[in-house]
């Protein structure tokens, strides 16, 4: 039985078949861990939503911000962008299925030593603190009322720090934007959440998360991420491990073996790339 963690499909589904086939996955034996981004901007998202909620329990899933759009939109709260390819899920005959589906999936999960997130986790929280600003979260999505003020108000950089008198939607996005949109910020928390690029690019005072001490985090614990395909699955940090290698930019599609510490990948079937 081995454990693999996959970063961002955004879509690309025949990737994932490939990738699957590469590591020989069984659905009975092996268990998967997907880092979010399920959904967008590539051709076939439809059929990923589809296949991962076939998988059961053999699938567990961190929701990234791609995924949390997806939902806002399935509630008509934002409209729908230019570059956006949801629509066979917003039109599909299981769409409600599939939202209730990913509206019970995690914001982070752990297994063994290892912490998943889509983000990564800021340096002024510790694992359990981020797990139950986690569990929060997950029960606003699960919660019909919390889930539409929440969704409604989805994206927004403020508040771009976290302070425990927080309340409310600006409590949950706050949370939301660690978990799923942050890149950059500094020693305090604060983040620069305008940032996209490489870190030879970042602004003055601000720096990769996972640059920044954490005392709070023993060092018995290893973070995988998603979510930042620039880096291209570099960061220099033993205990942090990136997987997002940019599938649906051209770049290729990856699964980290827990047990083996060995990285795969297969190369991405899409020829033009973008930067989003």
């Amino acid at each position: 039985m081995s454990t693999y963690v996959i970063g961002d499909i955004q879509g690309c589904y025949d990737e994932l078949m490939e990738l699957l086939d590469k590591i020989s996955f069984s659905v009975t034996e092996d268990k998967l861990i997907f880092v979010g981004d399920l959904v967008n901007r590539g051709p076939k998202s439809l059929e990923v939503l589809r296949f991962i909620k076939s998988l059961g329990k053999s699938a567990k899933v961190v929701l990234g911000n791609h995924d949390l759009y997806l939902l806002a939109l399935s509630y008509g709260y934002l409209p729908a962008n230019k570059n956006d390819t949801l629509d066979d899920i917003l039109q599909a005959k299981d769409k409600h299925e599939l939202v209730a589906w990913l509206k019970k999936q995690h914001l982070l999960y752990q297994h063994d030593n290892h912490i998943i997130t889509h983000a990564g986790i800021p340096p002024n929280w510790s694992i359990k603190k981020a797990k139950k600003r986690a569990r929060e979260l997950e029960f606003v999505l699960q919660t019909d009322i919390c889930c539409r003020l929440f969704l409604a108000n989805l994206f927004g950089n403020e508040p771009n720090r976290w302070r425990k008198h927080l309340q409310g939607v600006n409590r949950w996005r706050c949370i939301a934007n660690y978990f799923t949109r942050m890149r950059l910020c500094n020693d305090k928390g604060v983040l620069d959440l305008s940032f996209k690029g490489t870190l030879g690019n970042s602004p003055e005072n601000f720096d990769a998360w996972f640059n920044i001490p954490n005392p709070k985090i023993k060092s018995k614990y290893t973070l995988i991420f998603g979510h930042w395909a620039a880096l291209k699955g570099v960061t220099n940090n033993p205990r942090c491990i990136a997987i997002d290698t940019g599938c649906v930019w051209g770049g290729a599609l990856s699964a980290y073996c827990i047990d083996s510490k060995h990285i795969y990948q297969v190369s991405s079937k899409l020829r033009s790339a973008q930067n989003g």
